[in-house]
């Protein structure tokens, strides 16, 4: 029996655009990244992992799961976004240091993989969708054949149809470029809108249609589910197996799309991929996020049957001050081609644990190379600077809009 490989350090990192990463470190020298990014709620977050800190450094960092339980469990309050992101940056951190000490990428952990390659959409367009021709026709060039764009702006309980035949006229623009085309909905619509938009958007048969209603509304997207034919999907605003559960008992979804920097990290995420599958519901991780979250995802996606589609920030509209290249070493990694990303090898190179030097490197783990350098600098930068924050939306009334 091996001896324990005990935490030592759990450190966080406030970083450009708005991702908080999660560096833990072992006794043995090893070092896992995370990411527990919760955007717009980052000091909330940073509290959390104080706590995290007290409770598991000097734990053995194999027992991935009893930390896991003891993170959701042991204290009488559990769930939600802000406990559950941090749990996901740790949980992540403990697969990477899991990976990198037995020398093979987390999905080998997970039972190996089902495919050799992912396939994966970016976005165009921003909060206020205009103009995404152009957009969509950058995405092609890049070697996607998939991409997401926002349905509306703000728009009222019930507004001008007007504004919904704009949006049909955006999806015909670039689907004309042979794109597949995923309609964010965001929960910026109330049933009514939503509704209308669903049916008016269906004979044009788009990918999928994302945040139908918000997701405190079971009851009401099942029944939108039942209306159209287009396949339905959500889930970044659910933080478990159990806040899937009521969309699938209810046959509600199509496409389950868990973050993995919100839901409980690599563990969960797995969980969620076999629980969905149980309905004959596709997987698609939400993933807006940085390299450490898109890696992360990646190792399910390798390795779960119903996963279908990827999505990642590269060249994001939020992503100012930084991108998701930015903080790798070998940016090269997250290449597209023909709309997919070959899957996370990297070179496997085993550094002496008997010299604790440090296994920082690519390969092993979640199989990316973070520049730690440049991540301590961006941080100590960042640190005096205000988090971010999703813009407040009002109508021309003064009354608060769904963002």
């Amino acid at each position: 029996m091996s001896s324990p490989n005990k935490i030592t350090k759990l450190e966080i990192f406030r970083v450009p655009p708005r991702w908080l990463f999660v560096r833990v470190e072992t006794e043995a020298g090893i070092v896992g990244w995370g990411e527990g990014t919760l955007e717009g709620h980052t000091e909330a977050i940073e509290g959390a992992y104080q706590d995290l800190q007290e409770r598991f450094i000097g734990w053995d960092a194999d027992q991935i799961q009893d930390i896991w339980q003891h993170a959701y469990r042991s204290r009488f309050y559990r769930g939600g976004p802000v406990l559950m992101s941090a749990l996901s940056g740790l949980d992540i951190a403990l697969w990477d240091i899991k990976g990198k000490k037995h020398g093979v990428p987390v999905w080998q952990l997970l039972g190996g993989k089902v495919r050799d390659r992912i396939r994966v959409y970016s976005w165009v367009g921003g909060d206020k969708p205009s103009d995404v021709l152009d957009g969509a026709a950058a995405r092609r060039a890049q070697g996607f054949t998939a991409v997401k764009m926002n349905a509306t702006d703000a728009v009222d309980w019930i507004d001008s149809p007007a504004l919904l035949q704009n949006t049909v006229a955006r999806v015909r623009e670039v689907q004309s470029l042979g794109l597949d085309v995923g309609i964010d909905f965001h929960g910026r619509l109330h049933k009514g809108m939503a509704k209308q938009l669903a049916k008016a958007l269906e004979p044009l048969s788009p990918f999928f249609i994302e945040e139908p209603l918000l997701p405190t509304q079971p009851e009401e997207i099942a029944d939108l589910a039942n209306m159209v034919s287009t396949p339905i999907a959500l889930g970044e605003r659910l933080y478990s197996r159990h806040d899937f559960r009521p969309y699938l008992e209810r046959r509600a979804i199509d496409i389950a799309q868990p973050d993995v920097a919100h839901c409980g990290g690599i563990s969960e995420l797995h969980r969620l991929a076999a629980y969905t599958e149980t309905y004959d519901v596709a997987l698609a991780p939400h993933c807006p996020l940085g390299p450490i979250a898109l890696a992360a995802c990646m190792q399910i996606d390798v390795s779960a049957p119903n996963f279908v589609i990827q999505e990642m920030s590269l060249q994001m509209h939020y992503n100012e001050g930084a991108d998701l290249l930015t903080y790798l070493v070998d940016p090269t990694i997250f290449a597209v081609k023909n709309g997919y990303v070959e899957i996370l090898t990297g070179t496997t190179r085993v550094l002496s644990l008997l010299r604790r030097a440090t296994y920082n490197s690519a390969g092993p783990g979640l199989g990316i190379e973070i520049n730690e350098s440049l991540v301590r600098s961006a941080a100590m930068k960042h640190s005096s600077e205000r988090a971010w924050r999703n813009a407040v939306w009002k109508g021309e009334d003064g009354s608060l809009r769904e963002w």
